[in-house]
């Protein structure tokens, strides 16, 4: 079974905390051990696993803007390639272990996702529960 998290974007930088979102599927799944697959099935959006502190989520919109930012070919057709590349290196899928029914992630370690090439409507997150068997 495969869960979806649906949500809209409103900038064209914007980090998303999905992690109350994840920990829910992962409890009505019910899994006592396994792994948490979350995906992001856009080529110009990327997942992460790090804190959710503003001055923070801001600094990734700038590490992004300033590692990614250049003339690009592929800005010729749409001008968004600093969000593919930012998204192809950033990487777009994360695994997490569950172990006891939880998700097995660090104090300060929460799940997001960061909008590269927003503002867009039906971001779609797809949630995978892998039970151990």
């Amino acid at each position: 079974m495969i869960n979806t998290i649906s949500f809209s974007t409103k900038r064209k930088f914007e980090v998303v905390d999905l992690t109350a979102d994840v920990e829910r599927i992962v409890k009505k799944r019910d899994v006592k051990e396994g792994l948490c697959v979350v995906h992001a099935p856009h080529a110009t959006m990327a997942i992460i696993l790090n804190e959710n502190e503003s001055g923070l989520l801001s600094d990734y919109v700038d590490v992004v803007k300033k590692l990614f930012s250049g003339d690009w070919l592929h800005d010729r057709i749409d001008n968004n390639a600093h969000a593919h590349l930012a998204s192809a290196v950033i990487g777009s899928t994360r695994v997490l272990p569950i172990h006891n029914g939880e998700l097995v992630r660090g104090t300060w370690q929460n799940i997001l996702a960061i909008e590269l090439d927003g503002p867009r409507q039906h971001r779609n997150i797809v949630v995978k529960i892998i039970k151990e068997k």
